[in-house]
C-alpha cells in the first residue's frame, strides 16, 4: 500500500488533514510511528511532517516552562535548565532514539513505554493541543485516559518548575540502560515548613497509561518525610494500579516490587 509524507505550512493545515479520515498521522520523530508503519498495529497511510512548524522551542527561563511537542530527548538533556529532567529523558532508548524521540510523541508510547510523560504528569503539566475549534490547554492527566488523535496535533507541554530537590525519578528495567519500563516512578514532593504540600506521584508501566497514584500522594499530603510517612505511602502504593503481563515482567511482579521501589524513591533515591 502507498504511504503519503506530506508538508504543511500550518498547525491549522496539519489539524485538518488528521480530521480526514483514518490512517493519517502527525510525524514528529517517528520511533513510535514509523516502527508501526513498517510493522503493522494500526493502518498508516499518509503522515504528516512536523517540520518548520515551530513545535521545537524550549521556554526553561521562569516559574513556567513550556516545550514544544518537537522537541526531542536530546534537546531536553542537553538543556541545563531542565537538569531535573535530564535522568528521565536519558533512560529513554540510546543516543540515535534520543536524537528524533520527542516530548509529544512520548504521549502516545503504548505500554510499558511513556516514561516521559510519567515524568510530565507527576509535574502536573497541561497540554496544549490544536483542533478545529483552535487551540485549547487542558489537563494532562484527562488526555493521557484518551490519547485522542484524529484531527488533534499537540503544540506543547507546560507546567511550573518544581523546586530544587523536589522531583525524584526511578525507573526499573530488566535491561540495562535503557530497557522498557518494568516500571517507573516519577514525584514532585515540595515542601512548606517541613512538610509535604502538594505531592504529585505518577508511575509508568502500572495501568493501561501513565497515572497518578493518588492514594500516595494523600499518605504524604501534609507530613514530615520521615519514616512513618514513608512506611503509610508503601501501604498504599498499589492502590488504583492495573498492570499487565508482558516481556517485561508479569502483572504479580510489577504489584509486588512497586512498594519496594517507591520506599526507595521516598528515602531519597532518584532526588534531582
Amino acid at each position: 500500500m502507498a504511504l503519503d509524507i506530506v508538508k504543511v505550512g500550518s498547525v491549522r493545515e496539519a489539524v485538518a488533514l488528521l480530521a480526514t479520515g483514518s490512517g493519517t498521522h502527525f510525524l514528529a520523530g517517528g520511533t513510535i510511528l514509523v516502527r508501526v508503519a513498517n510493522t503493522g498495529g494500526f493502518p498508516v497511510r499518509k503522515m504528516i511532517l512536523s517540520d518548520g512548524l515551530g513545535l521545537d522551542a524550549i521556554d526553561a527561563g521562569g516559574d513556567t516552562v513550556e516545550l514544544g511537542a518537537a522537541v526531542t530527548m536530546a534537546e531536553v538533556t542537553a538543556e541545563p535548565k531542565l537538569a531535573y529532567l535530564k535522568p528521565v529523558a536519558d533512560s529513554i532508548g540510546g543516543p540515535a532514539v534520543r536524537n528524533m524521540a520527542t516530548v509529544g510523541g512520548n504521549l502516545f508510547a503504548r505500554y510499558p513505554y511513556g516514561d516521559f510523560a510519567v515524568a510530565l504528569l507527576a509535574l502536573g503539566a497541561e497540554v496544549v493541543t490544536e483542533t478545529a475549534e483552535g487551540e485549547s490547554t487542558g489537563d494532562l492527566e484527562v488526555f493521557l485516559s484518551t490519547r485522542r488523535s484524529a484531527g488533534v496535533v499537540v503544540r506543547a507541554l507546560r507546567f511550573k518548575a518544581p523546586a530544587e530537590g523536589a522531583f525524584r525519578f526511578a525507573k526499573v528495567t530488566r535491561k540495562h540502560p535503557h530497557g522498557a519500563s518494568v516500571l517507573s516512578i516519577a514525584a514532585v514532593l515540595p515542601e512548606r515548613d517541613g512538610k509535604i504540600a502538594g505531592a504529585h506521584v505518577a508511575y509508568g508501566a502500572m495501568a493501561e497509561t501513565p497515572i497518578r497514584a493518588t492514594a500516595v500522594e494523600a499518605a504524604l499530603e501534609g507530613r514530615t518525610l520521615d519514616a512513618d510517612a514513608i512506611d503509610a505511602a508503601c501501604k498504599v502504593a498499589t492502590d488504583g494500579c492495573a498492570p499487565e503481563d508482558d516481556p517485561q515482567a508479569s502483572a504479580w511482579y510489577r504489584q509486588a516490587v512497586l512498594p519496594v521501589h517507591l520506599r526507595r524513591l521516598l528515602s531519597g533515591e532518584g532526588r534531582s
